[in-house]
């Protein structure tokens, strides 16, 4: 029997203050590590704001000065990778002898991705996932992943892997991570509705995979006092109510979900149950009818612009007469 102690942290960061949310990602790593997790997962765009309620000055037709403002401050305190947050990410797993699956603003030239990095018990940087799908407004501010960034990594602890928010609602994404083998299902969403709990244990079942489902809980305090969001300026306003959750192969519900609080959830995964499960639901295998159905996955990088070097010149052949 091989079992994982994992945990999800329900908390807010530090908005737009990624020095301030990776200390505080630090200490609640700790506080993970000291209730024996060796995985620990944080929320979508924990580093450093999911920016709730943000307009950005959009209209169609036009853009306003503060809302440009505001992409700069957000822009500004998001994460590159490879950078110093990277680093910091990495020596909290080290120091705290887990993995770590941590979401991010990840800023790649002059584009914001939604993105999740996972890092190794021994501090390695695995890999990242960019979210494929920003969902509405979203797309504002974040740009689109492609299919070079769908990593499922094969760990001491089991094939780990990360589907963001509405993703899990892309019936054909969950099937390629379900034909990678992904065990350790992470899902860090910023969905705070009953309903969502309702998805991620359908992925559970769907999958035969544990589902570790991890949310913000934020209030209004937890953002900058010129925040100009729609919810107005009343510091005990909850932006982000949480709802994280643990689920197992059979759709049980191992830990949450939890609401109005900030916490850390905690449970014993036994990965033998996920054998158990596929004894009579295999999704990609003795379940699947390849001959109706077939999914082709893209895993190629598709920049905007790629660059190829002339060949050397030729010498010009000359004609014999």
């Amino acid at each position: 029997m091989s079992v994982v102690r994992a945990s999800v942290v329900q908390a807010a960061p530090v908005a737009f203050d990624r020095e301030k949310t990776l200390e505080k990602l630090r200490a609640l790593t700790a506080d993970a590590a000291r209730e024996d997790a060796q995985l620990v997962v944080f929320p979508e765009a924990f580093v450093s704001a999911y920016p709730r309620g943000l307009d950005f000055g959009a209209r169609v037709g036009g853009r306003t000065p503060a809302g440009r403002e505001d992409y700069r401050r957000y822009f500004d305190s998001a994460v590159e990778v490879p950078d110093p947050a990277v680093d910091a990410m990495s020596e909290t797993a080290r120091e705290n002898g887990v993995h770590l699956v941590v979401g991010v603003i990840e800023r790649d030239g002059g584009t914001l991705y939604c993105s999740v990095l996972f890092f190794a018990e021994d501090g390695q940087y695995l890999g990242k996932h960019r979210k494929l799908m920003p969902t509405a407004s979203e797309r504002l501010v974040w740009g689109y992943g492609d299919g070079s960034t769908l990593p499922v990594f094969d760990t001491p602890l089991g094939r780990l892997g990360a589907v963001i928010c509405w993703e899990n609602y892309m019936p054909m994404m969950r099937m390629a991570m379900y034909a990678k083998g992904i065990q350790l299902y992470c899902a860090p969403t910023a969905d705070a509705r009953e309903t969502w709990t309702s998805t991620v244990r359908h992925i559970a079942m769907e999958g035969r995979c544990f589902v570790l489902s991890c949310n913000q809980f934020a209030r209004r305090a937890d953002y900058p006092d010129d925040y100009a969001a729609v919810q107005g300026n009343d510091p005990a306003t909850v932006m982000s109510r949480g709802g994280s959750c643990i689920i197992g192969p059979l759709g049980q519900t191992l830990a949450g979900p939890l609401y109005e609080r900030e916490g850390i959830l905690s449970a014993e995964l036994d990965l033998d149950e996920i054998t158990r499960g596929k004894y009579d639901f295999d999704v990609t295998g003795h379940y699947a009818r390849p001959d109706v159905f077939r999914l082709t996955v893209n895993e190629r990088p598709t920049p905007a612009v790629t660059f190829e070097a002339e060949p050397p010149d030729a010498e010009t052949p000359t004609s014999e007469t």
